[in-house]
């Protein structure tokens, strides 16, 4: 499985709710809480190419976007295959 990380913000509705479906699918990610560490966030807008909203999620390389892109690719049957590189 690619490495997953999910960039966060504390509260944030769609961070929880992407999260939990990740842990649904039994996924393991690295979170990365940006309003603690400014230059993280700094990372996560540059990765994901100026986006600046949270969760910005990628898998392996791939930029997923944030938690509805993440949810459509679940609902499409397209998540597992990419979880499972």
């Amino acid at each position: 499985m690619p490495p997953v990380v999910v960039y966060t913000t504390p509260h944030c509705f769609y961070c929880i709710s992407a999260k939990a479906l990740l842990r649904r699918k039994g996924v393991e990610f690295i979170e990365i809480n940006v309003a603690d560490f400014p230059d993280r966030r700094a990372e996560m807008v540059k990765r994901a190419n100026g986006l600046r909203t949270v969760p910005q999620i990628f898998i392996g390389t791939d930029h997923v976007g944030g938690c509805e892109e993440l949810q459509a690719l679940d609902g499409a049957g397209k998540l597992d295959s990419l979880l499972a590189g």
